[in-house]
């Protein structure tokens, strides 16, 4: 039914939850898959004016997001390893997780999209948003919600 799955993953327990139903459902199609995780650019301007952050500084706290994320997809790349299943990693750097998630699934030509729903409720969902609520509205894919 599927031939490539991407699976969007940030670390977090729900959202490993999510990467072992996509690996189960991977083995279970003998689908490829595809895990991305999105890094946020780090915020040069966000400090302008308060503190003053060298160029090393900021190449510090990129790496250490760099290699955290790096982290996470092996972790996932050891999973679906286990369960036989081929997997790509993916990185991509932005802060439109959203956007991020919908195009890394178009360029690799995937057919499902799985992710965690992170479950906010009332206002911190309002305020906050829902980078799974994007993702269902923007993608043209079916999306495949966990919690």
């Amino acid at each position: 039914m599927f031939k490539r799955i991407l699976v969007a993953t940030d670390g977090s327990t729900l959202s490993k939850k999510a990467v072992a139903s996509a690996i189960a459902l991977a083995a279970r199609h003998d689908a490829g898959l595809v895990a991305l995780t999105v890094v946020p650019r780090y915020p040069k301007g966000y400090f302008d004016g308060a503190l003053s952050f060298s160029p090393e500084d900021i190449a510090r706290v990129e790496k250490q997001w760099a290699d955290k994320a790096q982290d996470m997809l092996d972790a996932v790349e050891t999973r679906a390893s286990a369960s036989g299943v081929q997997l790509k990693t993916a990185v991509a750097n932005s802060d439109l997780v959203a956007e991020s998630i919908v195009a890394a699934a178009k360029k690799h030509k995937c057919d499902l999209i799985v992710m965690a729903s992170h479950g906010r409720k009332g206002i911190k969902r309002l305020l906050l948003g829902s980078e799974t609520q994007h993702v269902l509205a923007h993608s043209t894919l079916p999306v495949l919600v966990l919690r």
